[in-house]
């Protein structure tokens, strides 16, 4: 399990004072990036593959609220990927400094031709780093119909 901690600043709070949704979002997506980079696989390999990774949904779920003062933690894993390295869920936790369990969020995302903006599977070397790289215990293979679960079709305004 990879885990990047951070400290909880001025800016990242709500009128509630506590963390607001999108400092959750941008915590997450930082963790992911410094994940990639650890990999080997960041924006320069991003730039000469000519991909980058697509959000289709985070579905977060919030058990403690979170306040300025001390650090926490946000782990990353990877609980799912298609077979060919086009579609990956990760799984994010959000920690305090004791260890507390304050949030919980299932992502899905993909990665786009930066050209035809298109979906498309990684390079094979990219694959071959995730494939070798540590799985959740419930890891599974994802198929169609798990990238296609919370599916929305737009309803353009008439």
């Amino acid at each position: 399990m990879f885990f990047k901690e951070f400290e909880v600043r001025w800016n990242d709070l709500d009128a509630n004072r506590h963390l607001a949704n999108s400092a959750y979002i941008n915590f997450m997506s930082h963790t992911r990036m410094s994940f990639l980079t650890q990999l080997g696989f960041a924006h320069r390999e991003f730039e000469t593959h000519e991909i980058g990774p697509v959000v289709f949904y985070e579905h977060i779920y919030y058990f403690k609220e979170v306040f300025p003062g001390k650090p926490i933690k946000v782990s990353l894993e990877i609980t799912g990927m298609s077979a060919d390295g086009r579609f990956f869920e990760f799984h994010h936790n959000f920690y305090d400094s004791k260890g507390k369990h304050l949030a919980h969020c299932e992502m899905m995302f993909a990665w786009i031709d930066m050209k035809t903006r298109k979906l498309v599977a990684l390079p094979k070397e990219a694959k071959e780093i995730f494939d070798q790289h540590e799985k959740s215990p419930d890891f599974r293979m994802l198929t169609k119909e798990d990238t296609r679960r919370h599916a929305k079709v737009p309803k353009d305004l008439a």
